[in-house]
């Protein structure tokens, strides 16, 4: 993940990352701050295979967050600030802003 914080420190844009051997057709950001919905923040394949996108976040919080592969198939972020685990026996990936 990469952080980019806004001069005045109010919110952050945060670019997330997943590399080309995940081997996924389609990855989804999902997360506490878009409710866990795998239609708000859909990865982009960039020419080198790997996906990312960059959203903004609030800064003094943190949120949980996954990627979903393919629809079907979980996927924590390797750089994660932190895991948590969650109610489904895992872990859920955090970033702290």
């Amino acid at each position: 993940m990469k952080k980019n914080y806004c001069k005045t420190g109010r919110s952050c844009r945060v670019t997330f990352e997943l590399p080309a051997k995940v081997a996924a057709q389609t990855v989804a950001l999902c997360g506490e701050f878009n409710n866990w919905d795998p239609t708000k923040h859909p990865l982009i394949r960039r020419k080198d295979g790997h996906f990312s996108i960059t959203i903004s976040l609030q800064s003094g919080k943190s949120y949980r967050f996954r990627y979903l592969l393919d629809g079907n198939k979980w996927e924590n972020d390797w750089d994660a600030d932190q895991y948590l685990p969650n109610d489904s026996g895992t872990e859920d990936s955090v970033v702290i802003i």
